[in-house]
C-alpha cells in the first residue's frame, strides 16, 4: 500500500484552511447561482426564438395553404433540415431545434405539409450572443467577487491568528520561567467592551500568570525565609556539638547537624535559583578534567571514563554542583557500580540501581517528592538542585531509565564559539 506524502507544515495554519474554507463555500455558491442565472436565461432566449420561429411557419403555412409564394427562409423539404426534425414533420406534428446551418446557428421550425416538411429558419446568433456573454459575465464577477472576499477573509482571519500566535508565545515564555510576561489584550482592558474568544482566552491567560507568579513568589519568600531563619540557630548548634565529650553520640549529633546545615544551604541554592538572582560567570574549561576532579572529590568509588574530551564554556563551580549531585545521588538512591562518562559536550551518570521514578522521568524532580512503595525514600533537594543549576549554564539536563536497568542522567552541555576554541591535546582515559 503506497504511503501518501505528508503535506507541509504550513497547511496546518488556520489562515490556510480558512481560506480554503472561503475559496471552497464561494465557488460552490458561485457555481449554484451561475447554473440558476444561466438556466433561466437560456430559457427565456430559446423560448423567444422558438415562439418567433413557430410564428413564421405559421405565416408560411398559410401561404402554402394559399397557393401564395412562401416566405423568405421558408422551404418544402429544406437542405440541411435536421433529419429528426424532419421526421417529426412528416409525422404530423411541429417542431424547433437549434442547429448550425453553413456555421451559422439557426432556430429551424417544421410543420407537415401534404405529407412532406415545411421548414423555416431563424437566426440565432443573436441569442447565442447573448447566452455565452451571460456565461462570461458570470464567470468575470464570479471570479472577482471570489478574489475580493478571499482578500477580507485572510485580513479577517490573519487578524484573528496574529492574536492566537501572541497568546501562544507569551504561553511559551510563561512555561520558560518568564512569569513578567502578559497578552495585554487591549479588548479586557475596558470591561464595558463585548470580548470575543481570542480576548477571554487572553484574559484567562493573564489571569493564570499573575496567579502563578503571586504563588511562586509567595513560595520563593517563604524558602528564603525558612533558611535564613535557620541558620542562625544551626550555627549555634554547630559550635554547641563541637563542645560535647567524644563518642558515638556526639557523633550523631553531629552528623544530624552537618544533615540539617547542607539541607539550609540547600534551600537557599534554590531560593536564589527561583529568583533568577544568581550570577554565571562562564570561562573556558576542559571537560574531562574538571568531571574527574568531581569523582575524586565524591569519595565513593565511581568509574570514570572519557570517550572524547572536549573544550566548554561553562560556570565551573555550577557544573561541579551539578555533576557532584549527580553522581550523590546515584550513590545514594541507586546501586553500585557508579558510572561517569564524558563523550564530548555530553557527560552521563548511571546506577545499577531500581532506575528513575515515573513521574521524575516524566516531569522532571519534585522537591522532597516521596515515591509510593518506596519506604519514604525521595530524591530530596539534589536532583531539582542540579536540574535548576544546569539550566543557569545552558545545559540541558535529562532523566531516563537505561537499558538493562538503572538511572541514567545525561548532561548535555552547549558549544563554545570555534574562534574561541583551541585544539585539544593528547587525549586522557581513565
Amino acid at each position: 500500500m503506497r504511503r501518501l506524502l505528508p503535506l507541509p507544515a504550513w497547511t496546518a495554519s488556520l489562515t490556510w484552511k480558512a481560506a480554503c474554507f472561503i475559496v471552497i463555500m464561494c465557488c460552490s455558491l458561485a457555481a449554484v447561482l451561475g447554473a440558476l442565472v444561466h438556466v433561466e436565461v437560456t430559457r427565456q432566449t430559446v423560448h423567444t426564438a422558438r415562439e418567433k420561429a413557430l410564428a413564421k411557419l405559421t405565416d408560411a403555412a398559410r401561404a402554402y395553404e394559399a397557393g401564395d409564394p412562401l416566405p423568405h427562409g421558408t422551404a418544402l423539404d429544406p437542405a440541411g433540415m435536421p433529419r429528426s426534425l424532419r421526421a417529426l414533420a412528416v409525422s404530423g406534428q411541429r417542431g424547433t431545434v437549434v442547429t448550425e446551418l453553413n456555421g451559422t446557428p439557426v432556430m429551424w421550425a417544421a410543420g407537415p405539409a401534404d405529407g412532406r416538411a415545411l421548414a423555416t429558419t431563424v437566426d440565432y446568433t443573436q441569442s447565442a450572443r447573448t447566452i455565452s456573454g451571460l456565461d462570461n459575465a458570470i464567470i468575470g464577477s464570479s471570479v472577482l467577487a471570489i478574489g475580493l472576499t478571499l482578500l477580507v477573509g485572510a485580513v479577517a482571519v490573519t487578524r484573528v491568528t496574529r492574536r492566537l500566535h501572541l497568546a501562544a508565545s507569551v504561553a511559551r515564555r510563561i512555561s520558560q520561567g518568564d512569569l513578567d510576561a502578559r497578552v495585554d489584550d487591549p479588548r479586557t482592558r475596558d470591561p464595558r467592551r463585548h470580548q470575543d474568544e481570542v480576548a477571554t482566552v487572553s484574559g484567562a491567560l493573564d489571569t493564570m500568570a499573575s496567579t502563578l507568579q503571586a504563588k511562586l513568589t509567595s513560595e520563593q519568600r517563604f524558602t528564603a525565609d525558612v533558611a535564613h531563619e535557620l541558620r542562625t540557630p544551626l550555627t549555634g548548634l554547630t559550635a554547641a556539638a563541637e563542645l560535647l565529650p567524644e563518642g558515638r553520640p556526639t557523633e550523631m549529633v553531629r552528623e544530624r547537624v552537618r544533615t540539617m546545615r547542607q539541607l539550609t544551604e540547600d534551600l537557599l541554592e534554590i531560593s536564589r535559583l527561583d529568583s533568577g538572582a544568581e550570577r554565571v560567570e562562564k570561562d573556558l574549561h576542559r571537560l574531562a578534567p574538571l568531571a574527574e576532579r568531581v569523582v575524586r572529590a565524591a569519595g565513593t568509588p565511581t568509574e570514570f571514563t572519557v570517550v572524547r574530551d572536549a573544550y566548554v564554556e561553562t560556570d565551573r563551580r555550577r557544573l561541579e554542583r551539578v555533576l557532584g549531585n549527580l553522581v550523590a545521588n546515584a550513590h545514594k538512591h541507586g546501586r553500585a557500580p557508579v558510572a561517569l562518562t564524558v563523550d564530548g559536550l555530553t557527560v552521563s551518570v548511571r546506577d545499577h540501581g531500581e532506575g528513575y521514578p515515573d513521574y521524575l522521568v516524566a516531569h522532571g524532580p519534585q522537591r522532597f517528592r516521596t515515591e509510593a512503595g518506596s519506604g519514604g525514600k525521595g530524591h530530596g533537594l539534589g536532583l531539582t538542585i542540579a536540574l535548576g543549576q544546569a539550566g543557569a549554564i545552558g545545559a540541558r539536563l535529562e532523566f531516563r531509565n537505561a537499558e538493562g536497568g538503572g538511572a541514567l542522567a545525561v548532561l548535555s552541555l552547549p558549544a563554545p564559539p570555534p574562534e574561541d576554541t583551541p585544539p585539544l591535546p593528547g587525549s586522557d582515559h581513565s
